[in-house]
């Protein structure tokens, strides 16, 4: 089967013409990420440095970035904190570091997903779509969520704590949006890498960073949580809250 014939068959109509930016200093890897991206109908930009990802993403604004851990001018990291203290553009880390911790590292620079080096085109056309659809609401159908104090406008994807809005990238969003659906429910890492992240199988640490990232944004003191609790042995519960008075 041909390259266009196959990521087309893997494109939803509503991500059609979603602009991506691509940034690699890997001539061959960024040749062949975007010739997938292109031919699963997505407008792609590409380029190869820190500095000028960072120029880039902000005159163009793209939907999502797929950007390389290791750069030349400033590594990736730093690309990924530039990019999301602007605005909470999805991103995905590509790095061909396989140790947990560098992983890790990524995820608490604020990227939503990452690929390990070498990956599956078709894989990364696959993952650009699961973070796209779920940044642009395919899979919540209520428009606004109440639990406590937290109010989650699902169309806009923006949530305010006690009238404080929070910054959350896509991920942390829709793991904080998962729970408070479903309070007092405890659920394995296992069970919410696959209905928060989609994947069957994936590195666990990833629900174990978002859940650290999230008691940051919304505990009064994130060592001893209250809102987001740990059961030992088994996974997290998200504590149900009195309803805010009028």
């Amino acid at each position: 089967m041909s390259t266009s014939s196959t990521a087309s068959s893997l494109r939803p109509d509503s991500l059609r013409d979603r602009r991506v930016l691509v940034v690699d200093d890997d001539p061959t890897v960024s040749e062949v990420v975007c010739r997938y991206l292109r031919a699963a109908s997505f407008i792609v930009d590409e380029t190869a440095d820190g500095l000028s990802a960072v120029e880039m993403a902000s005159r163009i604004r793209p939907d999502l970035v797929v950007l390389d851990r290791m750069l030349p001018g400033i590594d990736g990291l730093e690309v990924c904190r530039r990019i999301r203290a602007e605005r909470p553009v999805p991103v995905i880390l590509l790095t061909a570091l396989r140790e947990e911790d560098d992983r890790i590292d990524g995820l608490e620079a604020g990227a939503d997903d990452y690929l390990a080096k070498p990956f599956s085109p078709r894989e990364l056309v696959l993952r650009v779509q699961s973070v796209l659809r779920r940044s642009l609401n395919e899979f919540s159908p209520e428009s606004v969520i109440d639990s406590g104090d937290f109010h989650l406008d699902v169309s806009s994807r923006r949530v305010s704590q006690r009238g404080v809005e929070l910054a959350l990238t896509v991920r942390e969003f829709d793991l904080l949006a998962f729970l408070i659906r479903h309070p007092q429910q405890v659920f394995s890492r296992e069970e919410l890498l696959r209905a928060v992240w989609g994947w069957e199988f994936g590195d666990l640490s990833t629900v174990t960073v978002h859940v650290r990232r999230l008691r940051e944004k919304i505990e009064p003191d994130p060592a001893h949580p209250t809102l987001l609790g740990t059961v030992w042995g088994v996974g997290y519960r998200f504590e149900s809250q009195p309803a805010v008075s009028s």
